[in-house]
């Protein structure tokens, strides 16, 4: 297995960003950070580090700052969330993507780093990077508004059943979690978008080169002038009628403006009637 890495490093590129935004209004500043874990130890995954490439440059096309990171260990997780929220304040837009397996604990929701080797339920806290808490850092900040993207409810690799781990030991995680993720109240100012409903399992799609639900998010996102609210509508319509309803996505809104990725022709969002 070739050593874990960060694509890109994340404190240069948002240092890097910070100062090309200094020419620019403050109120017209959209950064996103791009996570795709995919070289899991244990439970690895096909499409994320595919699905993260793709909606990093997607992003880009779309005058988002982006910092790309790939198959992230525990401290890159963590740092990476820390310099996000620390280093986007002046941004009107923030934006976080992650694919990867997610799991719930006890109503709580932990996005899961390459590196993790987790055998009871009781250890996910301390080797995981807690949603929750992201969300609520999130909600402090004064200005903009936060949008976080999770293709994570992938099947869990630690569902109580017999595992091979990486050194060829089998390993029994004890203590089934339930299946997806926990359902959450977005912060004032914020959307939070999951790949499928509360407790629901999203499909990795293996036969494709991007998850069923990025595939759907990345056609949307070129919609000119098409409402954030709509947006995910129009995937959550696409990814049901695909899979026969079987995965459905899922939204938490607390958003009080108007948003949308890629400005229609007046250079705004199309108005709903």
């Amino acid at each position: 297995m070739q050593p874990l890495r960060r694509t890109l490093c994340l404190s240069a590129l948002l240092a890097a960003a910070g100062m090309r935004a200094a020419t620019a209004a403050p109120a017209e500043r959209r950064v996103a950070l791009v996570i795709g874990n995919s070289a899991y130890r244990v439970g690895p995954l096909k499409n994320p580090a595919a699905d993260a490439q793709a909606m990093a440059g997607a992003l880009r096309n779309l005058a988002f700052e982006v910092a790309l990171v790939q198959d992230a260990s525990m401290r890159d997780l963590i740092e990476a969330f820390r310099r996000f929220s620390l280093d986007t304040r002046n941004a009107a837009v923030r934006l976080i993507f992650y694919a990867g397996h997610g799991v719930q604990v006890k109503g709580r929701n932990y996005l899961l780093p390459v590196d993790t080797e987790i055998r009871a339920e009781e250890e996910v806290p301390a080797k995981s990077a807690d949603l929750n808490e992201l969300l609520e850092r999130l909600g402090t900040l004064p200005q903009g508004i936060n949008i976080v993207i999770l293709d994570a409810c992938r099947n869990n690799p630690f569902s109580g059943a017999e595992i091979l781990g990486p050194d060829g030991r089998r390993l029994k995680f004890r203590g089934a979690t339930p299946a997806g993720l926990a359902p959450v109240e977005a912060p004032l100012g914020s959307m939070v978008a999951f790949s499928t409903a509360p407790g629901g399992v999203a499909l990795d799609n293996p036969k494709e080169a991007h998850s069923l639900y990025t595939k759907h998010l990345l056609g949307a996102l070129q919609t000119p002038g098409l409402p954030i609210e709509m947006l995910f509508k129009q995937v959550r319509l696409s990814v049901a009628r695909e899979t026969g309803r079987v995965q459905v996505p899922w939204e938490s809104s607390s958003l009080t403006g108007d948003f949308c990725f890629k400005p229609g022709p007046g250079g705004g969002c199309t108005v709903l009637r």
